[in-house]
């Protein structure tokens, strides 16, 4: 790995938060993925391939990790979710009773964690709650916390009959309560996997619509004027969907120190599975460009997550911490077309 550490509270580097696609193993736990020095498009996979983080409780599985900073402390959420081991009920039990509590990990340091807690975020009406994300609001000194959740009818206490996902949203000062859970994204149908980048006071959304059929907008990308706003507008359907039949998990962040945003999706088509990276020099236009294999290098397997751009000495405290890397060889990364 190569590279300069951030000086004070300089941006310098990535890391990237996920799970595994492992089913003969036990990859739903949280793996970390360094960039290779400050290069947005090069991670290689920490503590020797193996999950720096565990989870005992609920199913025993975790997927989509993501990382927020607050104030001087980091919180990682995470889907309690087991499929591989678990209880094999299958995709349309877990939306219908599935946990409606997360996974809440605490550090000051990336470093060292808390021990893991569940956090009850979706109401008894919903089947799960899948795929966490957060944003600190500085201003209120709250996280904005959202997920997705299947909502059935107050009498449908068993859950039986039709739903469709939404994205519901509520703020929390600790991940230990919350408040009131609202809905967020609702287009009527199924909508999962929403993440939110924030620049130049513009919301950015990106979701994906769980429908393959040929008017579904799949993965596709929103704009609006503030994080709680019914005026948003899309600016992007069908992301990726030239190259991959099948996406989701998106990651949106901006690189540090150039005017480019970077969008990984998670493409889960054909083996091996796990991200793929797009590139765009104008944000609000959505027009995202895939990048050619020899310009992205990404772990195969490397499954829905977030990216947490870093400062001052974080990344060279990780590489410490959790190296030596492992990287990945060009023949096992995820194919491009």
């Amino acid at each position: 790995m190569t590279g300069r550490p951030g000086v004070g509270d300089e941006p310098f580097g990535y890391l990237l938060v996920h799970f595994v696609e492992d089913p003969d193993g036990y990859g739903e736990q949280v793996y970390y993925s360094l960039s290779d020095g400050d290069d947005p498009c090069a991670f290689v996979r920490l503590n020797g391939g193996q999950p720096v983080l565990r989870s005992g409780l609920g199913t025993t599985g975790v997927r989509d990790p993501f990382v927020v900073r607050g104030d001087g402390e980091f919180f990682l959420v995470a889907t309690d979710l087991r499929i591989y081991g678990g209880d094999d009920a299958g995709w349309d039990a877990w939306t219908r009773r599935g946990s409606r509590s997360i996974l809440v990990w605490q550090s000051t340091d990336l470093v060292t964690w808390s021990e893991p807690w569940l956090l009850e975020v979706a109401p008894p009406t919903a089947g799960m709650a899948w795929a966490p994300e957060a944003l600190y609001d500085a201003e209120r000194g709250e996280f904005l916390l959202y997920w997705s959740s299947k909502l059935y009818a107050e009498d449908d206490v068993e859950h039986a009959g039709d739903a469709y996902s939404r994205v519901l949203a509520a703020w929390t000062t600790d991940f230990r309560r919350i408040g009131e859970p609202h809905v967020l994204v609702d287009r009527g149908e199924d909508v999962i996997d929403t993440t939110i980048l924030v620049e130049d006071g513009v919301v950015h959304r990106v979701s994906k619509q769980e429908s393959l059929a040929a008017d579904s907008a799949k993965v596709f990308h929103e704009v609006g004027p503030s994080l709680l706003s019914d005026a948003f507008r899309t600016v992007a359907t069908r992301i990726g969907a030239d190259a991959y039949e099948r996406l989701e998990g998106p990651v949106l962040f901006r690189a540090h120190g150039e005017d480019a945003w970077y969008l990984f999706l998670d493409q889960y088509d054909r083996r091996p599975q796990g991200y793929q990276g797009f590139r765009t020099t104008d944000l609000a236009t959505g027009r995202w460009e895939l990048l050619p294999r020899d310009r992205f290098h990404m772990p195969p397997d490397t499954k829905h997550g977030g990216v947490l751009p870093l400062r001052g000495d974080e990344w060279h405290r990780l590489a410490a911490a959790f190296g030596p890397p492992t990287r990945t060889t060009p023949e096992r990364e995820a194919p491009v077309p």
